[in-house]
């Protein structure tokens, strides 16, 4: 990317060797120790330094894409004398806390394996305390409180030390994100996807930029075509005021791109213009996750894009057309799609909808409702499709989602993780839907007046973002046109 004249934070690489084999603690203290000082030299900045600090995210990056897989570490380096720095550096106290404050949330459910929920629930404890509606509502002084109380439950409940040294962090950091290949989620995705012969994941380490340093910030993830339909033109989420795993854990609803047109409009331009040059170099369509600080892009990574199969189909006849791949390289990028399986579906007859949401993976569906991948599993059993409803779907529901026909959420948006997965499996998929409200101890929601209960039937119009209650019929039309393109092209070509 930095090649294509990007602006892209600098990063350094850990190969996926160090995965896939015995690592020396010594070896990678020793390739550590040398990344950090050229980071340290290109970005002027102190890893630990108090006065002027640098963080780093440390990522994940295998051979083949995996979204939402692999695990993402934070704001690595921070600690009471780095936040400190970080305030005197940016003069943004509450940028600084804030920082401090994901830094240990991550240490704690990436690293140390702690569950999510204590946490969620100290969080919600304190936004009612100090009557906000979110974390963005929260002051400095309230999210250093925040930070402490989550030092206090990590020790007290969990017996979890969160280390103040930079050092420690980052190796904790990379131990954990290697160590993630092998973690249930992570296996059952390359089962899925028949990828059983990869070596492993890379670990990046990357300067941080900072979507959350204030209004003129924010990060996001954006499609060089529509993943879902294959129709051309950017397809982008974000978030302001936001770093990365904000938009893409699908926990928080997010905007599209006419918002960042409407705020930053320069900002929006300069994200066409880099997407479109990625696909260009990459031939490909792209999957491109980005930060804005201050009113400044920056491109943090790309991959080849998820998408469905009818997307599939429509993107390599247009890529060939385009003279951007030949018929042989077309039909490449269709290995794996069963083109008699491709069509587009929609419902017979007409209904009313009883809720809408976003469209996240298009096609239509009916199946009975499951809250969890243990009733998705057992209603599939039976022999009936599954629509697996959920406040949001998180990547460690890959089951649920393998078992199920649809996904409907009540939040989350187009790129989020759990998203991109049901598209490339196929699945219809709705989010975001405000009307929905899940009552997990009864086992039943409201979907606007209605309500529904697990085991009934559910509809999803995952091109329209619609949901219907019952079973319906559907139809499905082909797309001859595209299959006699492909059925055209001289072979060996």
């Amino acid at each position: 990317m930095h090649a294509l004249g990007l602006n892209v934070p600098p990063a350094f690489v850990l190969s996926t060797a160090l995965c896939a084999g015995e690592r020396s603690r010594k070896g990678v203290d020793r390739l550590l120790a040398d990344g950090v000082a050229y980071l340290e030299r290109v970005t002027g900045r102190g890893f630990g330094d108090r006065r002027r600090p640098l963080l780093v995210s440390v990522r994940s990056g295998a051979e083949k894409s995996m979204p939402g897989m692999l695990e993402t570490v934070l704001d690595v380096g921070m600690n009471p004398d780095t936040v400190r720095g970080l305030m005197r550096l940016t003069g943004n106290p509450r940028l600084a806390f804030d920082c401090r404050r994901r830094f240990i949330e991550g240490h704690c459910e990436v690293v140390a394996g702690l569950p999510r929920g204590p946490f969620e629930e100290v969080l919600r404890t304190l936004l009612a305390a100090e009557t906000a509606a979110s974390d963005r509502e929260l002051d400095p002084d309230a999210l250093d409180r925040l930070a402490d109380l989550y030092l206090a439950l990590a020790a007290d409940r969990f017996d979890c030390t969160v280390p103040t040294d930079p050092m420690t962090q980052l190796k904790d950091a990379v131990d954990a994100v290697f160590r993630s290949w092998d973690a249930p989620k992570a296996r059952e995705y390359r089962r899925l996807n028949h990828l059983e012969g990869l070596s492993g994941t890379a670990v990046t380490v990357q300067a941080m930029v900072f979507g959350n340093a204030g209004v003129r910030s924010g990060s996001g993830v954006a499609f060089s075509r529509d993943p879902a339909t294959g129709a051309p033109g950017i397809y982008a989420d974000m978030l302001f005021e936001a770093q990365g795993e904000d938009v893409v854990s699908g926990r928080r609803q997010p905007v599209g791109l006419a918002r960042l047109d409407a705020a930053l409009p320069q900002v929006a331009r300069e994200l066409a213009e880099g997407v479109a040059a990625l696909e260009a170099a990459y031939r490909d369509v792209q999957d491109v996750e980005f930060t804005i600080e201050e009113g400044r892009l920056f491109f943090l990574q790309t991959r080849a894009a998820k998408r469905t199969p009818r997307a599939a189909l429509k993107i390599a006849v247009d890529l060939v057309a385009e003279g951007v791949r030949t018929p042989a390289e077309g039909r490449a990028l269709l290995e794996g799609v069963d083109l008699d399986a491709v069509g587009t579906s929609r419902f017979t007859g007409t209904a009313e909808a009883v809720a809408r949401g976003v469209p996240a993976s298009s096609g239509t569906v009916s199946g009975r409702i499951a809250f969890d991948a243990d009733a998705a599993r057992r209603l599939a059993g039976a022999g009936d499709p599954v629509i697996l409803v959920r406040p949001d779907v998180a990547t460690d529901d890959i089951a649920g989602l393998a078992l199920a026909a649809g996904v409907l959420t009540t939040v989350g948006g187009r790129t989020a993780h759990a998203a991109v997965v049901a598209r490339q499996l196929g699945r219809a998929c709705v989010v975001g839907c405000g009307a929905l409200a899940i009552d997990l101890a009864t086992r039943r929601a409201r979907l606007g007046a209605a309500d529904v209960a697990e085991g009934d039937w559910l509809s999803l119009d995952g091109e329209a973002g619609a949901v219907f209650l019952g079973r319906r019929e559907i139809t499905v039309e082909r797309p001859q046109e595209q299959l006699a393109i492909i059925a055209g092209w001289p072979a060996g070509a």
